[in-house]
């Protein structure tokens, strides 16, 4: 494989083995994984993901219910892309199957799944604009805290730094493009899981 191949949404083996990989199975019944990865072998398929405690790769880290994945499908891929384009990099697509992301792009797609995860459809849009607002930084550190507290893909769904996510992005409308709107939701988050 050439060095300037990058996979899916910016996954570059040649820099770093850990990545995200999303599973779009056919249809539109079955629900869509997503899993972190920290190996790599081009030869060879990524290990299926596993709910296991004691796993230290292909780690599940949430189940979305197909219709919300399609309700974030399209403005993710446009934010990435958007990012991948500025670095020079090829854009990335969705399609059925597995699709690897960069590591830091996966922490996002996986912050923004957990808050909508367990959230009313009808909410999806204010967690997409809330997500959109905060910078990537302030993602890839929610990401971290809520993966360290609460980040299996089943025993932490609804608990701390989960629920405190989704309340943040789903329940914090933010009217406009407001950089203090936004500062606010990703306080709350902080706040919330703190009192947990």
């Amino acid at each position: 494989m050439p060095k300037e191949t990058h996979l899916g949404f910016g996954f570059a083996p040649w820099e770093t083995a850990h990545h995200f990989l999303v599973t779009i199975p056919r249809g539109g019944a079955q629900d869509v994984l997503i899993a972190e990865h920290y190996t790599y072998d081009p030869d060879k398929p990524p290990p299926a993901p596993s709910l296991a405690d004691d796993r230290t790769d292909a780690k599940l880290r949430v189940v979305l219910a197909r219709p919300k994945w399609d309700a974030i499908a399209d403005p993710v891929r446009a934010e990435f892309n958007q990012r991948l384009k500025g670095r020079g990099i090829a854009p990335g697509r969705w399609k059925t199957g597995g699709v690897h992301l960069s590591r830091l792009l996966g922490k996002e797609l996986t912050l923004l799944a957990w808050a909508i995860e367990d959230a009313d459809p009808a909410l999806v849009p204010n967690a997409v604009k809330n997500w959109q607002g905060l910078a990537p930084e302030e993602r890839w550190w929610l990401y971290t805290m809520t993966a360290a507290a609460t980040g299996h893909a089943v025993y932490g769904r609804g608990k701390g730094w989960r629920r405190a996510v989704r309340f943040a992005l789903t329940e914090n409308p933010v009217s406009g493009d407001s950089p203090a709107a936004h500062r606010e939701a990703f306080r709350l988050v902080i706040q919330d899981a703190a009192a947990e």
